[in-house]
């Protein structure tokens, strides 16, 4: 009875993870697939974009490539490598890849596109009606409540938890639908943090530099302590998904699944401050262009009024004198 029991739930370990060859560097190229959502997300994200841009320069007006490149070329790019390359097809068969490409959906991908100003590209393109119905949106009361920034921060720190210590991990494991959702939830809640943040877009929930930079730093400790917690966990995250996993045809090539979970968590751990501490020094250099500009205003205004006081001094000379 055991054995018939630990059979079927072995097939069915292999039926939602295919059996794959050693993970080497060389499968993350060679283990592509055309996988539906993340297809379709990218074609028309990319193209509705780039449609915009051509839209711009046709009526003579610029738009800089940077943000082009970082919306098309490394945001949609991150997101399709993420969820079909190598990555997408061994992140049910080892937690340290899932944990990669963890980092790349909740981090790379939002910083990515927030980079890339969409909303302001949609509002200088958009037809007048799709424009207004864009900016009820914008001004809604739900999408101030979910950019209000205290919320989006507890979703971002909280998620990670939620996703490793409940049945939320196992249930995306076993159900690639559930799998497709945990992908799709992970880029919405970093990008509900990080795009107010970038302050690129007119998006709800931008505040001032200061309290950007403190978000920003408040996020480097909970990846530390989540990744430390998860290296000295004696359960394994998924229960049984993994040492199923390595009962089976991929048993000759797949590590302990306490190691790989070690590396997870190391991977996690060291991933996420570095990405915090790089998008900390970008919100460092926007604060200091930031504020050369205003003070290049506030000269300006200087010079004005100053201008104008002399002008006002020479024409009351010129009355008293006119000789």
């Amino acid at each position: 009875m055991w054995e018939t029991s630990s059979v079927a739930g072995l097939s069915a370990v292999l039926n939602a993870s295919e059996v794959l060859p050693r993970f080497t560097l060389g499968t993350l190229f060679t283990e592509w697939s055309l996988a539906p959502l993340p297809l379709v997300v990218t074609v028309w994200a990319g193209g509705l974009y780039l449609l915009g841009v051509t839209t711009l320069r046709r009526r003579g007006d610029r738009w800089p490539v940077g943000r082009t490149i970082a919306f098309v070329g490394i945001g949609l790019g991150a997101f399709y490598v993420a969820t079909s390359s190598g990555l997408g097809a061994y992140d049910t068969t080892l937690l340290s890849v899932h944990m990669v490409q963890h980092m790349v959906l909740s981090m790379v991908v939002p910083l990515a596109l927030a980079l890339g100003a969409p909303v302001t590209l949609a509002l200088r393109t958009l037809p007048a009606a799709p424009r207004r119905w864009l900016l009820v949106v914008l001004h809604s009361r739900v999408a101030k409540v979910l950019s209000f920034p205290p919320l989006t921060f507890t979703l971002y720190v909280v998620s990670p938890w939620a996703l490793y210590f409940s049945g939320w991990y196992r249930a995306s494991l076993e159900s690639v639908w559930v799998h497709e959702m945990m992908h799709v939830h992970l880029v919405l809640v970093g990008a509900l943090f990080f795009w107010p943040l970038m302050g690129l877009d007119p998006v709800p929930g931008r505040v001032g530099y200061p309290f950007r930079v403190l978000l920003t730093v408040l996020t480097l400790p909970f990846h530390a302590f989540l990744g430390v917690t998860i290296m000295g966990q004696s359960s394994l995250i998924g229960g049984d998904w993994y040492p199923r996993l390595a009962s089976g045809p991929m048993g000759s090539w797949l590590p302990d699944p306490y190691a790989d979970q070690e590396l997870a968590g190391g991977i996690l751990w060291g991933s996420g401050d570095l990405i915090g501490l790089s998008f900390f020094g970008v919100l460092f250099v926007q604060w200091v262009r930031s504020s050369m500009q205003e003070a290049k205003r506030e000269d300006r205004r200087l010079d004005l009024v100053e201008a104008r006081e002399r002008a006002s001094a020479a024409r009351s000379a010129a009355g008293e004198h006119p000789d």
